[in-house]
């Protein structure tokens, strides 16, 4: 791991920025392999964000920088796409604060923005707090109260704390202590890219999608079966052949963000994504690096719906549990096309 501190790559700039962006493509992106979606009931997408504004307005949650932006983000849109079998509004309403939560440390504490205090210097000793509101401090009454104090304090803290809590009195304890761990690793891929960014070192593709791997969707995914309102036991979903399609479910969402995220990232050249990244190690131009990009993508999502259709044979427990995966990216994906709020495409077809 040594290189990691020495190596630095610089990146080949887009040839042509402008036509680029002026170009403000939508819809799916050409090529990408995707499963449609089931579409989302707007009456109920309406309600999961009144329920999740009223919630974190309550609970003072969002920073005065995003005051106007949680319409379009469509948190309520999202759920509704990524879980069509959710039991019922409890849950997706559970779901929705989870990622709401994950959405505000993530914007609160890891990006460079004075506006919102976040940073990537310092940014260890924000996780590690971050995680304690989902993992409690047990101490001596004083610093456990103190610990208290902390969390209720701070926003971002406050919607971990408050978002888990309301989770886990749907979800079974081992549904629960999944996802704590899950955001744990969440953090760790933070934690990752930050240090990348604070020496300024460009990794090579495989490091890249090592990564994104921890820095990924894999909270969200890993709460499939208690929003459906079922548990895939412990004891299976603990089995590599179930971690390896879950993280492939993952893996593939991850880039499919990656890559409607693009043209909005291209305003700050060293941001990681994976376009940039390839094309900073193949030194070739951002069109062909994005095409080679979404080449990747269909790859870890064929092997995703190889394994994940061979694995379905075990039981109809693990059947469903992979169906909820599957479902889950191709919603996520819907959102990705559909959110012209957000997203546009490159001018590269």
């Amino acid at each position: 791991m040594e290189k990691l501190m020495t190596t630095s790559l610089s990146l080949p700039g887009p040839p042509d920025l402008a036509g680029t962006l002026r170009a403000r493509r939508t819809g799916a992106i050409p090529g990408l392999t995707h499963r449609p979606a089931a579409p989302a009931d707007p009456e109920k997408a309406a309600e999961l964000d009144r329920r999740l504004e009223t919630w974190a307005r309550g609970l003072d949650l969002f920073p005065a920088a995003w005051d106007g932006d949680f319409a379009g983000f469509q948190f309520g849109r999202a759920v509704v796409l990524q879980h069509p079998g959710a039991l019922d509004l409890e849950r997706l309403t559970a779901a929705g604060k989870l990622l709401l939560a994950e959405n505000i440390v993530d914007n609160c504490y890891c990006e460079e923005d004075e506006d919102k205090g976040g940073s990537h210097r310092g940014l260890g000793g924000r996780l590690i707090m971050a995680q304690s509101a989902l993992d409690p401090l047990h101490s001596a009454p004083e610093p456990e109260a103190e610990w208290q104090q902390g969390v209720q304090a701070d926003g971002p803290l406050r919607s971990y704390h408050f978002a888990l809590k309301d989770y886990a009195l749907l979800a079974t304890p081992s549904q629960t202590d999944r996802l704590v761990h899950d955001i744990a690793r969440l953090h760790l891929g933070y934690l990752a890219e930050a240090a990348w960014a604070e020496i300024r070192y460009r990794p090579r593709v495989w490091e890249y999608l090592v990564m994104r791997q921890f820095n990924n969707f894999r909270p969200c995914l890993s709460i499939v079966d208690a929003v459906d309102g079922y548990e895939l036991p412990e004891q299976v979903y603990a089995r590599p052949e179930i971690q390896r399609v879950t993280a492939l479910a993952g893996n593939a969402t991850t880039i499919v963000n990656d890559l409607y995220s693009f043209t909005k990232e291209l305003s700050d050249p060293g941001h990681l994504n994976l376009p940039q990244v390839v094309a900073a190690n193949e030194r070739c131009g951002l069109k062909a690096a994005y095409l080679k990009s979404v080449e990747i993508h269909n790859r870890i999502m064929d092997a995703f719906d190889e394994e994940s259709a061979a694995l379905s044979t075990a039981s109809p427990l693990v059947a469903r549990y992979t169906e909820g995966l599957a479902t889950w990216v191709s919603g996520n994906h819907e959102w990705h096309a559909t959110n012209t709020h957000r997203y546009h495409l490159p001018n590269y077809w």
